[in-house]
């Protein structure tokens, strides 16, 4: 069987699977597996201070995956650098810090306080709400995205800096093309879609928030059809994500110009799933 180990940005992967920010947490799933069995552990998305997410009902199941508006809760940044980070470090696993933020300086306090730790690489989740612009989620503004970058690469040292672009923009090779102008590293994509689900007895959205991410095979189409747009239109590498329940699905994602994939809702309805859909990718090599 070849090797599946390969190199980003100078870091190395022991293979092209990676854990999606949010379905990975050290306590709970390395019952399951080793994390440093994968390429890399994309960890939870983290900001400067605690968030505390939305209200539930927070997750919905629906015809091929799931809708979620968990919120981006977490406990900010000095409880990850000293739980999640140093016990995934501690296992021997490759580490993505997700980061995100309200405001461009928030992003750029939270990547300077990762430059000194053993993270291996950053991930801006963009699809966050800027309250500096009214609202827009600084992923669908090209000029926004790329100031962004440009702001967390002054202040993130060696790190190298992926962006996890959202697919609910007219043209995802346009923000990919901005963000890659501003000092990207590399490319995560893509996020969840947006949808919603309404309870047939009360006519009230079923969500707290009202809608929700939209994740899982159902959007696997998309994703491959984005990451093909992107990989097109950039030189850079590429973790491709989007609905990727099985090894054929992670090989499909990598025909489409991938240098990794990342592993979301299938872990979530099966925690050894990462695993698995490693095996079934070997049999491609």
């Amino acid at each position: 069987m070849k090797k599946l180990d390969i190199n980003i940005c100078g870091v190395n992967f022991k293979n092209p699977i990676v854990a999606a920010s949010g379905t990975y947490n050290f306590r709970e799933s390395s019952g399951f597996y080793d994390p440093a069995a994968l390429g890399c552990i994309t960890t939870k998305s983290v900001s400067i201070e605690p968030w505390p997410g939305n209200d539930s009902p927070k997750i919905a199941e629906t015809w091929g995956g799931m809708l979620n508006s968990i919120g981006l809760a977490n406990r900010g940044l000095d409880d990850y650098i000293s739980g999640e980070l140093k016990q995934l470090k501690a296992a021997g696993a490759t580490v993505m810090a997700s980061v995100v933020g309200h405001t461009a300086e928030e992003y750029a306090l939270v990547a300077e306080g990762l430059a000194g730790t053993d993270a291996d690489l950053l991930e801006l989740n963009i699809s966050c709400p800027n309250v500096e612009q009214g609202g827009i989620a600084f992923g669908t503004d090209p000029k926004i995205a790329a100031g962004l970058v440009e702001g967390v690469k002054k202040v993130s040292g060696k790190k190298p800096v992926f962006v996890k672009l959202t697919p609910n923009v007219a043209d995802i090779a346009e923000i990919a093309r901005a963000v890659v102008f501003g000092g990207a590293d590399g490319l995560s994509l893509i996020n969840t879609l947006r949808g919603m689900r309404i309870d047939l007895k009360t006519g009230a959205p079923v969500l707290s928030a009202g809608s929700g991410g939209l994740s899982g095979p159902a959007i696997h189409p998309v994703a491959v059809y984005m990451v093909y747009q992107v990989r097109r239109a950039v030189d850079a590498p590429i973790i491709g994500m989007g609905g990727v329940m099985t090894g054929s699905d992670a090989y499909e994602m990598m025909l489409a110009g991938a240098n990794a994939v990342a592993v979301g809702t299938a872990a979530l309805v099966d925690p050894e799933a990462p695993i698995r859909i490693l095996a079934e990718l070997a049999q491609f090599y």
